[in-house]
């Protein structure tokens, strides 16, 4: 039998990881690519000229039923979120994220889609399992009983669950990674959305580039965090998406760092030290979390692998050139 090229849409194509997906995909070989989002065209981290990209509301079922109608492959990346500074501040917003995933999922079922990929989070996990820097990394099952990030997380949680029905009622092949603190080139460092990689690197490069060698640390310091690189994210993604393990799985780093040696990191990277303010007002999230990665080392044989310093070098020198630039 021939093989036929598979027509895949990337939903939320526009944002940091979609933008990251459709160029993984092109660099794969795939052709028949339908890349979505909510944002103006020119507004996209990134745009790719040889696919089909599209300016839609993934919020309303008519617009899903046009970016799902002739497709085989489904990412659902589409989500209106931020880091911690905004999903702190905006919970309904975050809620309303689920009519994307199930205006989604009611169109891929109708339009016949072999394959569902849900971009969850590690903000499903338990509060009461991260309440210390120092914890045990999260497993999967560490999801219930449920007490995820309220607004974000519990519309995450929801948006699985759905996923789940969708699969055993209607034979979607629905396939769902919970990302943890993704970070890397091509995404968000200013304005309120940024996540803490990110937001390191522009504070430090700030501190560089104007002479004030001082930066402002929101918390202690001493939560903990992983944070997975870009690359990792994208080739964990379809990996997962072709395989056959149906239930949600941990995509993240394992490398466990506090705040304080995430900025040490940075302020290696620019060749500088900075006086530190720390902001014990700000928003900060729980006390500590990571990621356990017995299962997906399991099912597909691999697990995130590039080093904390590694993928801060790439991301720290992408964000100052922009800096620089502009």
């Amino acid at each position: 039998m021939a093989y036929i090229e598979p027509a895949i849409l990337v939903a939320g194509a526009g944002g940091f990881i979609g933008g990251h997906l459709v160029k993984s995909l092109l660099e794969a070989g795939h052709t028949c690519i339908r890349a979505v989002d909510v944002k103006p065209i020119h507004e996209w981290y990134q745009r790719f000229p040889q696919v089909e990209n599209c300016h839609f509301d993934l919020s309303l079922r008519e617009a899903c039923a046009a970016a799902t109608q002739g497709m085989s492959q489904v990412y659902n990346l589409a989500s209106d979120m931020g880091g911690m500074g905004f999903i702190e501040n905006n919970r309904a917003a975050c809620m309303l994220n689920v009519l994307i995933n199930t205006h989604m999922l009611m169109a891929a079922r109708d339009a016949g889609v072999e394959r569902f990929f849900y971009a969850s989070s590690a903000c499903v996990y338990a509060a009461d399992k991260q309440l210390t820097p120092d914890l045990t990394a999260l497993r999967e099952e560490d999801a219930y009983p449920a007490m995820p990030e309220d607004g974000y997380g519990w519309e995450k949680l929801f948006s699985e669950r759905l996923c789940r029905h969708f699969r055993e009622d209607f034979g979607l092949n629905t396939r769902v990674a919970r990302y943890h603190n993704v970070y890397g080139s091509h995404g968000t460092y200013q304005g309120g959305r940024e996540k803490a990689p990110a937001a390191m690197c522009r504070k430090v490069i700030e501190a560089r580039l104007s002479g004030r060698h001082e930066i402002e640390i929101w918390g202690d310091g001493q939560q903990t965090r992983s944070f997975t690189y870009i690359d990792d994210c994208t080739k964990g993604t379809q990996m997962l998406l072709h395989s056959d393990f149906a239930e949600p799985i941990n995509i993240g780093s394992s490398e466990l760092v506090t705040i304080n040696h995430l900025v040490d990191i940075v302020e290696d990277i620019a060749g500088i030290k900075l006086n530190r303010r720390y902001n014990l007002d700000a928003p900060k999230g729980v006390r500590g979390r990571n990621s356990d990665n017995t299962l997906i080392q399991q099912t597909l044989g691999w697990q995130p692998n590039t080093a904390l310093a590694v993928g801060m070098e790439r991301t720290y020198r992408w964000i100052y050139d922009q800096m620089a630039s502009a």
